[in-house]
């Protein structure tokens, strides 16, 4: 079995207006569709990133630039993460079609390469 990632992308702004009520809403929906990976045992892992902060790094020449991120100069931003154990990309993608976050943003696929 391989791993994909599934980045979630968002503009960060979806959410702002909702109330709580919708917000719990929505964190039951992504709650219910992860449960249903891990119970299949297709859930490697997940997490959620913290909203509003986050840092950029880049090297310019010799010197390291930490700026304050990533709204800064992204019109997108990761949102979080699942690791998908499963044999394929159609499997992932299979999977992907049914996660919450499509009403919200985008997502992207990738396998993880495994170093040995």
């Amino acid at each position: 079995m391989a791993k994909y990632t599934l980045l979630l992308r968002e503009t960060g702004d979806q959410f702002a207006k909702l109330s709580p009520a919708e917000m719990q809403a929505i964190v039951a929906r992504y709650a219910a569709w992860s449960t249903a990976l891990r119970d299949a045992n297709n859930l490697a892992g997940s997490q959620k990133l913290r909203d509003g902060s986050g840092k950029l790094m880049r090297r310019s020449n010799d010197d390291i630039i930490v700026s304050d991120g990533p709204y800064a100069e992204g019109k997108e931003v990761i949102a979080g993460l699942f690791v998908l154990e499963v044999r394929s990309y159609d499997e992932a993608v299979a999977i992907a079609k049914g996660c919450p976050h499509l009403d919200f943003g985008t997502i992207e696929i990738r396998e993880v390469e495994i170093f040995r």
